[in-house]
């Protein structure tokens, strides 16, 4: 018995896989506004009905993929923003596992990209908490350093904030160019790495 319930919920589990791969495929030139149930399940191969047993609604699936997008990502952005031996490795760090994850993940960062400001509302409040998240997570590393000292809680957060924010425009910045040159993404790499340096430099002033 419990032989045939592991594979049920195996083939459970690989359908709900298949329909945000389905769905994560059609978005590639749509928002998920505009996206059909029935286009989804089409392009999987079950009943329109076979849809409720994994996602209440489209918007479900939104929320759900943008777990799947960023979800991961937690424990990595972790790890770039741990101490450094000074600012310009983490910053170099911090874009090489942005073109890394871009070059992976296309599909997940265009979905992350157009769906932030996007018409699901409840796809946008998953966004933004997941960037809250990692805002929080970033300042928690930052609060470790020595630069830290002196900085409240409120300035780091917001510190963190800007980073994220830019590691979003740089990953933008990538999506754009997976087509390009290798001189594009030099180029990409450049303006990112002057962008984060600024950001580093105001914070060292910002106790001034």
């Amino acid at each position: 018995m419990s032989h045939t319930l592991g594979i049920r919920q195996a083939q459970k589990l690989k359908t709900r896989q298949a329909l945000l791969d389905a769905a994560l495929g059609l978005l590639e030139g749509q928002s998920l506004s505009s996206l059909g149930l029935r286009e989804v399940t089409r392009a999987v191969g079950v009943a329109p009905t076979a849809f409720y047993r994994h996602f209440r609604s489209i918007a479900d699936l939104g929320v759900a993929l943008v777990e799947e997008a960023l979800g991961s990502l937690h424990p990595m952005i972790r790890t770039t923003v741990t101490a450094a031996d000074n600012s310009d490795e983490r910053i170099a760090r911090a874009i090489e596992l942005i073109a890394s994850h871009v070059d992976a993940y296309p599909a997940h960062v265009r979905f992350i990209a157009r769906e932030r400001h996007g018409g699901v509302q409840s796809v946008r409040e998953a966004i933004r908490d997941q960037l809250a998240r990692f805002a929080e997570e970033v300042s928690a590393e930052l609060a470790k350093d020595r630069a830290a000292e002196g900085w409240s809680d409120e300035d780091l957060l917001m510190l963190a904030h800007l980073y994220v924010d830019q590691m979003l425009i740089t990953a933008s910045l990538f999506l754009e160019a997976l087509d390009g040159t290798e001189e594009d993404r030099e180029r990409i790499t450049q303006v990112a790495t002057r962008q984060m340096r600024l950001i580093s430099i105001g914070r060292q002033h910002w106790l001034d």
